[in-house]
């Protein structure tokens, strides 16, 4: 069997700002490629990694440039490991979509929030089928004793643990968080991923 590693990429000013980032080239803060590098040498002590498929943007282009000071491993930048498209309300801080926006948040307008498209953006059932189609695929292509190296999202994380557990997409994101470069959660999603 194969086995999939996901990472979220490192600290970004915008992370740090609490600013919604979307599709946003927002920058690794010193943090986030200190973060990123000792992310590096945990996979490196943790796993011997065959090839890399990363999200397309700015954040993560740069942690995989870090990460293969460590380890060297073709990569293929995809655009279906973004992080969701949220249109007209990238930049806006996390506190004001909240208050602003009610229409969009789960837990006050629980799953029709999740088919909402913010104006040139994607709904949160957009992303899940994105993920979760490319997900399948890479299953699908990978050769037994590979080790692949996912470097994502928050978002497409959540997706991603979601899917594997059976959770709605209301629990998907409210019940599960993923920090800076850490990998995924590993008891029940690893026995399932291998």
């Amino acid at each position: 069997m194969a086995t999939i590693v996901a990472v979220r990429h490192g600290e970004t000013t915008w992370n740090r700002e609490q600013r919604l980032q979307g599709w946003a080239p927002a920058r690794l803060t010193d943090l986030g490629r200190e973060q990123t590098d000792q992310l590096g040498a945990t996979l490196t002590k943790q796993y011997d990694i065959d090839r890399v498929l990363s999200s397309d943007l700015y954040r993560t282009e740069k942690t995989v440039e870090i990460l293969l000071e460590h380890f060297d491993a073709p990569v293929t930048f995809e655009s279906a490991w973004r992080e969701r498209d949220i249109g007209v309300h990238q930049g806006l801080p996390v506190d004001q979509m909240s208050e602003r926006f009610p229409e969009y948040n789960l837990g006050e307008s629980g799953p029709d929030a999740a088919h909402r498209r913010p104006e040139s953006g994607e709904s949160l059932i957009d992303v899940r089928e994105r993920v979760t189609e490319k997900w399948e695929t890479t299953l699908a292509e990978c050769e037994s004793g590979e080790t692949i190296l996912i470097v994502t999202h928050g978002g497409p994380i959540r997706m991603l643990l979601g899917h594997l557990k059976e959770l709605d997409i209301v629990e998907t994101i409210i019940e599960q968080s993923q920090g800076n470069a850490q990998l995924t959660s590993s008891s029940s999603t690893r026995r399932q991923v291998r």
